[in-house]
């Protein structure tokens, strides 16, 4: 196809120095690519101009085919939209025929989280007067406390604590920067770890770094290495849930909100682009919502 490698390129140059995006979503973007200039090659369509609406209509049929879910083929079209939109900013075609192409959303999961009588087990379990206990506190109650992903809990840096106003400084997805508070039970558990465990850990290395967590050998922790840690944890408390980084952020988010938190809060302490992404979390547990009915319902109760 005429142009094809010139301008999956410059479109590759503009999502990473432009959007800033990450190397996962660049090649996301790059494979949708690929797949949709495949099908313009055997449907003999060799110019980005000559695509038009039931073209696009032909390949959403191919895609559901091959029983891609509708998240997959949204996903598809999406990286399409952005790559014609970036076709027309650079005068390579007049007009964007995926415009017109609009996709139902899927219904998106209700986050699993944890219950406190859960979270309560994992806290109890680790030996604080060992440096991997320290550490382990230090990094399940900082995770805990402030729903921050993993990727930016493993790049912390120490000097992105503030112990005098209790705050982190966190970098999330493309480079965006936020300021997090966080409280009492994650204070103690890092000024115990990094005056104490953080530093019998680091002397294991013949290097240094100004990474919060470090692994065993004085290293910074990967974010593999996170995610080992609360499985082992898991394992340590005989808990029967899967507990992952992420669900300790959807646990964050939960029960912020359970707590009368505002949407917005709960937004910017995430991190988070769109409300829509925060909504999710919006769902209440049964006792929650028979509490609140319970008090508030002129006739619930005598």
């Amino acid at each position: 196809m005429d142009n094809f490698t010139e301008q999956s390129n410059a479109f590759k140059v503009y999502l990473q120095i432009e959007k800033n995006a990450s190397p996962f979503t660049v090649q996301y973007y790059m494979d949708d690519l690929k797949n949709f200039f495949t099908f313009l090659q055997q449907e003999n369509i060799s110019n980005f101009q000559d695509v038009t609406y039931r073209t696009i209509r032909l390949y959403l049929t191919r895609l559901y085919e091959r029983k891609l879910g509708r998240r997959s083929v949204s996903r598809k079209i999406s990286s399409l939209k952005s790559f014609y939109r970036f076709l027309e900013r650079n005068r390579q075609v007049t007009d964007n025929p995926f415009i017109h192409i609009s996709l139902p959303k899927a219904a998106k999961p209700i986050p699993g989280f944890l219950y406190t009588e859960e979270l309560e087990k994992l806290f109890e379990i680790n030996d604080l007067t060992d440096p991997i206990g320290q550490r382990n506190q230090a990094l399940i109650e900082t995770l805990y406390a402030t729903g921050i992903r993993v990727s930016e809990c493993q790049r912390m840096n120490i000097e992105d604590i503030d112990f005098s106003i209790g705050t982190m400084f966190i970098t999330g997805k493309g480079n965006k920067e936020r300021y997090i508070p966080f409280g009492r039970f994650a204070e103690v558990a890092l000024e115990t770890y990094i005056n104490n465990g953080r530093e019998k850990l680091q002397s294991k290395s013949t290097s240094s770094t100004n990474a919060v967590f470090l692994n065993a050998r004085g290293g910074p922790l990967t974010a593999r290495g996170i995610r080992l840690i609360l499985n082992k944890m898991v394992e340590k408390a005989a808990l029967t849930v899967h507990v992952h980084p992420h669900k300790l952020r959807h646990t964050f988010a939960t029960h912020m909100l359970n707590e009368g938190a505002d949407l917005r809060t709960v937004q910017e302490l995430l991190g988070h682009d769109n409300l829509s992404s925060t909504q999710i979390y919006t769902h209440v547990t049964k006792d929650r919502l028979r509490n609140v009915y319970m008090n508030s319902h002129p006739r619930a109760k005598e």
